[in-house]
């Protein structure tokens, strides 16, 4: 009997992982010198994804993910939600990004996302075009990931280097190592492993996605809201800045 694949939707916003340099030794320069492809064509690199699961592609943005901002978490969360009310033999969605906000991007939808099914984050420190790239391996997780059941009820998850990590948690670390994205001290949620397995080792127990109060899918914008961090010898200068510039709101990032 032949068991039918799961459906994944794979969505791309641009990013390391669909970046193109000008030969296998850039690293760096990539973003500013070369080009990029499409979320079809980091599919195409990788026909082993095809045996895990159909996959629906789309480029929703293709931007650095510096440039990444409010407006494209709105229209994320919102493409989503979307997806799963209207398609619902979807079992999980996958997203590629840049790795500078990836972060901020898996937070936000951890809170926003309003369903259980599993949504992954992932990226790449080096390009598909650069010596030893982890983009292919880090896209074959994340499918993976998106399509385990076992994902199902554990929010917004984020998947590069084998490691599966919680998006309240995760934290970008180094700006060259392809094991940046590091826990807080609570750990790793579980791993994709080599084998083929995707392995859970506990859960996040803080409210997320559909037990959340926050609702996005009709908002344009979000409030503007500035931090201010605090330092040796620090006046109130910024903070008259930020409140005499329009700032609905401040956070204060304290001594500790």
């Amino acid at each position: 009997m032949v068991t039918a694949k799961p459906t994944v939707r794979v969505i791309g916003t641009g990013g390391s992982i669909a970046g193109v340099g000008p030969d296998r030794m850039d690293f760096i320069l990539y973003p500013e010198i070369g080009d990029h492809i499409t979320i079809q064509q980091s599919l195409d690199r990788v026909p082993e994804i095809q045996e895990i699961a159909d996959v629906r592609s789309e480029d929703l943005v293709s931007v650095g993910s510096t440039a990444i901002g409010a407006a494209e978490w709105l229209g994320l969360a919102r493409r989503i939600n979307q997806i799963f009310r209207e398609e619902p033999d979807v079992a999980g969605v996958a997203i590629t990004h840049g790795t500078a906000t990836l972060e901020e991007t898996s937070y936000f939808l951890h809170l926003t996302i309003k369903s259980s099914k599993p949504v992954v984050i992932t990226g790449a420190m080096r390009p598909p075009t650069a010596l030893s790239t982890d983009a292919d391996l880090n896209l074959l997780d994340a499918v993976r990931t998106a399509a385990c059941p076992d994902s199902a009820g554990l929010g917004v998850l984020t998947v590069l280097n084998n490691e599966i990590q919680c998006g309240r948690d995760v934290t970008k670390a180094s700006t060259f190592r392809v094991e940046t994205f590091r826990p807080n001290e609570l750990g790793f949620l579980g791993y994709a492993d080599s084998d083929g397995k995707v392995i859970f080792y506990r859960a996040p127990l803080r409210r997320h996605t559909s037990n959340t109060p926050f609702m996005v899918d009709s908002m344009t914008d979000l409030p503007r809201v500035d931090i201010v961090y605090s330092y040796a010898g620090a006046d109130g200068l910024l903070v008259d800045a930020v409140r005499s510039n329009g700032s609905d709101g401040l956070v204060l990032a304290g001594f500790g």
